[in-house]
């Protein structure tokens, strides 16, 4: 994170104006977001860094299904509407958990598809489908 933070910022500076507080440029908000991130990097690793711990093995089932929720929604979100990539990402990610059932996993799907049209459509009027657009 700190490093990602960090690159974004300098690179930022380096290639966009910033402006000034009353007149934002184009490379402020990048710079303010990648210094934020470099900084909370940096107060999640150094306190760690000390602290006695085992290594926990990478456990792959649960890296792909994260990733495989990422990947339908960033490729999924115009053709399939935001409903259903939400819950569809919710429900991929969702897999690899150790409590059984799908129950919990449709409940928590619906939870997270509401709170993600509610945040994005509705609180910050993005423009996007909520829903398939189906030909016919």
């Amino acid at each position: 994170m700190t490093a990602i933070g960090a690159f974004v910022a300098l690179y930022s500076v380096a290639q966009y104006d910033i402006g000034s507080l009353r007149r934002m440029g184009p490379g402020f908000f990048p710079v303010v977001l990648g210094a934020l991130l470099a900084g909370l990097g940096l107060m999640i690793a150094l306190p760690a860094w000390h602290r006695a711990g085992e290594m926990r093995p990478f456990d792959v089932p649960q890296a792909l299904a994260v990733l495989a929720a990422i990947g339908l929604f960033g490729l999924g979100l115009q053709g399939l509407g935001l409903a259903l990539t939400t819950a569809g990402a919710v429900l991929i990610a969702s897999l690899p958990a150790p409590r059984r059932g799908w129950r919990w996993r449709l409940i928590l799907a619906a939870i997270i598809t509401v709170l993600t049209w509610l945040v994005f459509k509705q609180g910050l009027q993005m423009t996007m489908p909520v829903w398939p657009d189906f030909p016919g």
